[in-house]
């Protein structure tokens, strides 16, 4: 992935997320770290396309540079890319004509942000949705918004991801967390769900050292599990030079510290609370993200415990536990305790810069650059790694 244009731009991501709380595409935000950078479209595309490939999943490209996105809009684009295109260039008389080329070559296109004149007749039908933040909603204007079905943007809680559908949203841009979980004051006492026992045992009797029998006698109470574990481990994503058969066998190949990480994966992604779906779809590029970022330490099992600290910030949300009380009984490294409990120790920097990435916010992302001394470069092809990644475990 070493495309020029990553050294002078900011990725962010975040998922497009429908009623039934499935993720149906991923937004790429690109925003230059310079204003007056010269950007070619034709490597941005050849970066995405490592990622998405013709024919696989859809990616919404979020450009905040005109110049740059007028080049992407006169590019030859994937069927599975769409591009959102603020409403002032919709309404410019100059687009009308590149607009009309890409709805007859079938490129879709989303309208960014309220018009502020009407966007003309003959070009509302090259549009297929439209995108708006909260303020874009709530903004008085004389302008009638187009009929198109509705994207709201920039959600970061799954109170206002609800409270957006029930406005008539037909999908969400955003994540439905922010912070650390706070239970509500009248909850009821919450235990960790049944599907997901067995491997919180699991995981405590592999940090305890205990003997493969007893591990496979544990797995063997949860069949699926079993099978979801080994289709991990034979991946493309992992990597592994043969074929994995058994949890035994797996144990021969990994050993107790590696298998410790893919019990975090299975933990973070096999709750059947459909509701989970995009904290778990964060989750997972969380720690391949924090994986990517931890490539140059010369130590596996710094490497593994920010794979896990990834994966696990966003446990006390799946759980619906604060971190505290989820320390009584599931293992976690101290490095890794100290970053989602305390907000201290070496890996809290990392997730601050995975968190300005999902928000995508350019000055959070200089900083925590600046501050880990990582480029803009290095990190965007982390980014560009772990979303590959995921898709493929996915």
């Amino acid at each position: 992935m070493n495309h020029p244009i990553l050294g002078a731009i900011a990725l962010g991501y975040t998922p497009l997320i429908d009623r039934q709380r499935m993720v149906g595409a991923t937004r790429l935000t690109v925003v230059p770290l310079r204003p007056d950078a010269p950007l070619e479209a034709a490597e941005l595309l050849a970066a995405v396309a490592e990622v998405w490939p013709a024919g696989g999943g859809q990616v919404i490209l979020n450009v905040i540079n005109e110049g740059l996105l007028t080049a992407l809009l006169s590019s030859e684009l994937s069927p599975n890319v769409l591009i959102e295109v603020p409403a002032f260039m919709a309404c410019d008389a100059v687009h009308a004509e590149l607009l009309l080329a890409l709805k007859k070559r079938g490129t879709g296109l989303l309208l960014k942000g309220r018009p502020a004149a009407a966007v003309p007749a003959e070009l509302l039908p090259c549009f297929k949705q439209a995108v708006l933040d909260l303020d874009d909603e709530s903004r008085p204007s004389d302008v009638a918004m187009p009929a198109l079905p509705r994207y709201v943007a920039g959600l970061r809680s799954a109170v206002d991801i609800d409270a957006a559908f029930g406005r008539g949203a037909t999908g969400v841009i955003g994540w439905p967390m922010q912070g650390p979980y706070e239970p509500p004051a009248n909850a009821a006492r919450s235990d960790i769900q049944a599907d997901l026992q067995v491997i919180v045992e699991l995981m405590s009797r592999v940090d305890q050292d205990e003997d493969i029998e007893r591990l496979e006698q544990t797995l063997k109470r949860d069949p699926s599990l079993a099978f979801k574990l080994l289709r991990y481990l034979n991946s493309a994503a992992f990597g592994l030079p043969v074929e994995v058969s058994s949890f035994r066998h797996a144990i021969m190949l990994l050993g107790y510290p590696r298998l410790k990480r893919w019990l975090a994966l299975l933990l973070t992604t096999a709750s059947k609370d459909h509701s989970m779906r995009p904290i778990m779809f964060a989750a997972l590029r969380r720690g391949l993200l924090m994986e990517e970022l931890a490539k140059s330490m010369s130590d596996s099992e710094l490497r593994d415990e920010m794979f896990i600290c990834g994966l696990f910030s966003l446990l006390d949300h799946m759980l619906k536990q604060p971190f505290t009380k989820l320390l009584q009984s599931i293992p976690m490294p101290e490095r890794v305790r100290q970053a989602l409990v305390e907000g201290s120790g070496p890996y809290q920097p990392y997730l601050e810069l995975v968190h300005a990435i999902e928000n995508e916010s350019v000055y959070d992302f200089r900083s925590a650059a600046e501050q880990l001394m990582l480029s803009a470069e290095e990190i965007n092809q982390c980014v560009l790694r772990a979303l590959s990644k995921a898709a493929q475990l996915e």
